[in-house]
């Protein structure tokens, strides 16, 4: 019996840390590593106007760097307003969409297929964006912009991801697709038996909501501290908002995971500690211990010995 509160007590804290784990690891298997999921999810960041600039100006660059041949010096330099107005006017059409989320598909299929296959060969990860380029040429074409239709749009492999990462995020995928499964199990089992051993269930089933309001208040703060650290770590500033709004897409399910066990664990300790009171209140006084009346006692009588 004096056993019975401290494992209960080491059971709920165990089951009460791997929560946020089990947020991370199955949003990481069901939003990042799906791609009909991850498209949608990116697909209305089209209209973002950070998106589109970040977007634009990469494309401008490229642009100008495949016309450097035909055109440099100060006739380069004489393009380039025209192409930045064309290129910002190409972000703002329906085609600007559908490359997008054409592009987002095949960015994402590619790493997948790279990261799911063990027999792929070893080298980076790479993707065709020739039906983008495709794309764009045809607007700046339509806008008679001076050597658009040089661009070429011939089947040229991008690096998405460089060879010496593909193994690691290879196994680390492996990890996650595994933790997945087993995080959600392994949370529910011990939350069950601390529960069951604990010998005041209720005092336990309200430490476990206190518990599960914890772990969605630190997801919560995970997320936050990863925004601020994976824009930290972004090379180009100007850029920063344009990841910020697409750290703030992706991450949408895990914040709405994290204020749903926040308000769920409170919810669930509070119900257990109403139930607790009322049941206190609703139990019957003790009755008093009653004792003997006073009185004078009686006494076997006597026996006379015999002679």
């Amino acid at each position: 019996m004096p056993l019975r509160d401290p494992l209960s007590a080491i059971l709920l804290a165990l089951a009460c840390l791997l929560i946020p784990c089990t947020a991370l690891t199955t949003w990481a298997t069901h939003a990042l590593a799906d791609t009909t999921r991850y498209v949608d999810t990116v697909a209305p960041l089209a209209a973002d106007p950070a998106v589109r600039t970040a977007v634009a100006d990469t494309v401008e660059d490229e642009v100008l760097r495949k016309l450097a041949p035909e055109a440099q010096g100060a006739q380069n330099s004489a393009l380039a307003p025209f192409v930045r107005d064309a290129v910002h006017s190409f972000t703002r059409t329906p085609a600007f969409r559908t490359a997008w989320e054409a592009g987002n598909r095949a960015v994402h299929d590619a790493v997948l297929r790279a990261l799911r296959d063990d027999a792929a060969p070893r080298g980076p990860v790479t993707v065709d964006l020739a039906p983008v380029t495709a794309q764009v040429r045809e607007h700046l074409a339509a806008d008679h912009m001076p050597y658009a239709h040089r661009i070429p749009v011939e089947h040229t492999e991008v690096a998405v991801v460089p060879a010496g990462e593909v193994a690691g995020l290879r196994k680390g995928y492996q990890v996650l697709h595994a933790a997945a499964f087993w995080l959600p199990l392994a949370t529910v089992a011990l939350a069950a038996a601390g529960i069951a051993v604990a010998a005041c269930r209720r005092r336990a089933l309200t430490a476990t909501g206190l518990g599960t309001a914890l772990g969605g208040a630190l997801l919560a703060l995970a997320v936050a501290v990863g925004r601020r650290l994976t824009l930290a770590d972004l090379p180009d500033p100007v850029h920063r908002p344009a990841a910020g709004a697409l750290y703030d897409a992706l991450t949408t399910t895990l914040r709405t995971a994290s204020w749903l066990l926040l308000a769920v664990g409170l919810a669930v300790a509070l119900a257990s500690w109403l139930t607790g009171r009322y049941a206190t209140r609703r139990e019957p006084p003790s009755p008093p211990a009653t004792t003997a009346p006073d009185g004078p006692s009686r006494q076997p009588p006597a026996t006379l010995p015999r002679p």
